[in-house]
């Protein structure tokens, strides 16, 4: 992609060899803002918008990833603001939580925000990407930066301050230990584990039926149909199925995020849970019957071209061999030629409350901030947003603006309440909800939640609107 599609023109007085640069405030005159050298570590989702908002806030920005020097066990690519797991950034209705949170992003100007909507593809009332379009246009977007340069390295110790961390699940085990060091806490951990990606030309067509649940989108989706024979089958297959062993270190610390449950464990916990879980077939009528199946897996498209397609929901930790054995027994897929099979990782996060103030700077080294996963948010686009918030906060803090976190009312304010007043031993990490963003008193009065939902959107949207006026 093009790097003009993304990169902003030039900032004034950036000819390279200034202190300063000359802006315009919102009372229309000129404050002249130095030049501040601010180390971001880490070009995941976090550290890209991190990187952005400091860039755009007239800060001189070293991000600093450790791909390709550095592999994953999870990347792929070395492009910046790379998709592991899934394509898709959730639910993109105001009403929504995660929706919520992409408009005040947008409010915001986020980077990932923006992009994503450039790099959308179908996914009914969500919001999908292409993947390799998305990354490209955030990677052109910080490479255009006049105020960002991009170093590929490994960093073994902890930045001197200012500066921001946003390494991720998979910090290098020397960053790792410096944080421990640091903290003096052992890591907290969960398992992740990702989806398989089907071939678009291996599915079989005549067995599978396009529609969107509830037909919001319309025919974005590929529902593969199983009537109660089948499922039962594909469930008894699926329990007896082999599973990744986990190293004894790994076992003794077990732990799924909630919200991204292997299908096998959720198998475990019951015959229906899959068919009221990723395998729900409310809302969706198969037009060769004219009848709900018993259960139904959805294929959301992966990229612009339409020749990937993602297992919805079909996170999995089972062997290579035995994912392509039980999942060639759904319909559609008994020729299916996977582009990527499932796996599982551990992601380290800590303590949030124990550490972080209000402002995500860590009590011990008030220069660092933290964001991104490794804070305890879950999800791309709350990985995003605490990027967002730490870069905001520094830009602030480092003009000499007094400014207050994001409001209570606003989703991004539920992120930093999760974060820093939870209760430190019951601390977990979470997806936005609208259980984390406050309720105006004067809104609670309205009965019908769905009204409720909109007013508390629209206050939201004021809020942060209001805060962002705040640091000009």
């Amino acid at each position: 992609m093009a790097v003009s599609n993304f990169a902003r023109e030039s900032l004034p007085g950036n000819s390279g060899g200034h202190d300063s640069l000359v802006r315009v405030s919102s009372a229309g005159g000129p404050t002249e803002l130095k030049y501040t050298r601010v180390t971001v570590v880490g070009g995941g989702l976090a550290g890209s918008e991190a990187a952005w908002q400091l860039a755009e806030a007239g800060t001189t920005v070293d991000l600093i990833e450790m791909r390709p020097v550095r592999p994953t066990p999870v990347h792929t690519t070395d492009r910046l603001a790379e998709l592991v797991c899934s394509n898709s950034l959730r639910g993109d209705a105001p009403s929504n939580a995660v929706g919520l949170l992409k408009r005040e992003m947008e409010v915001l100007d986020s980077l990932v925000i923006r992009t994503a909507r450039i790099a959308a593809v179908p996914a009914g009332g969500a919001l999908a990407v292409d993947r390799e379009y998305f990354s490209g246009g955030i990677t052109a977007a910080l490479e255009g930066h006049p105020l960002i340069t991009i170093d590929r390295r490994e960093v073994t110790e902890l930045p001197k301050g200012p500066a921001i961390i946003a390494t991720g699940p998979l910090t290098s085990p020397a960053l790792h230990s410096e944080l421990d060091r640091l903290l003096g806490e052992g890591a907290l951990a969960f398992y992740d584990a990702v989806a398989p990606i089907v071939a678009d030309e291996s599915i079989d067509r005549d067995e599978v039926f396009r529609a969107s649940r509830y037909g919001k989108g319309g025919d974005d989706y590929l529902n593969l149909p199983l009537d109660r024979e089948a499922y039962e089958a594909f469930i008894d297959e699926l329990l007896g199925a082999e599973k990744v062993a986990f190293k004894d270190f790994e076992a003794e610390d077990l732990n799924y995020f909630e919200g991204c449950l292997p299908i096998e464990v959720m198998a475990e916990r019951g015959r229906d849970t899959l068919r009221y879980g990723p395998m729900k077939p409310v809302g969706l009528t198969d037009p060769r019957t004219g009848k709900q199946p018993w259960a139904v897996v959805q294929l959301r498209q992966d990229d612009l071209a339409a020749e990937h397609w993602n297992m919805v929901g079909f996170q999995t930790k089972l062997t290579h061999s035995e994912q392509k054995r039980v999942f060639r027994m759904l319909p559609g897929l008994k020729d299916a030629r996977f582009v990527r099979l499932g796996l599982i990782h551990r992601n380290t996060f800590i303590n949030a409350p124990e550490h972080l103030d209000n402002r995500l700077r860590l009590a011990k080294r008030p220069d660092l901030r933290l964001a991104g996963q490794m804070t305890g948010v879950e999800g791309y686009v709350e990985s995003a947003a605490t990027g967002l918030i730490a870069a905001r906060m520094l830009a602030a803090e480092l003009a000499a603006i007094e400014t207050a976190p994001p409001p209570l009312t606003t989703a991004l304010g539920g992120l930093v309440r999760h974060l820093t007043a939870r209760p430190a031993d019951r601390f977990q990490p979470a997806n936005i909800t609208w259980g984390l963003i406050a309720c105006a008193p004067e809104l609670r009065a309205i009965r019908k939640k769905r009204d409720r939902r909109e007013a508390q959107a629209e206050r939201a949207l004021e809020d942060i609107s209001a805060w962002s006026a705040t640091m000009v």
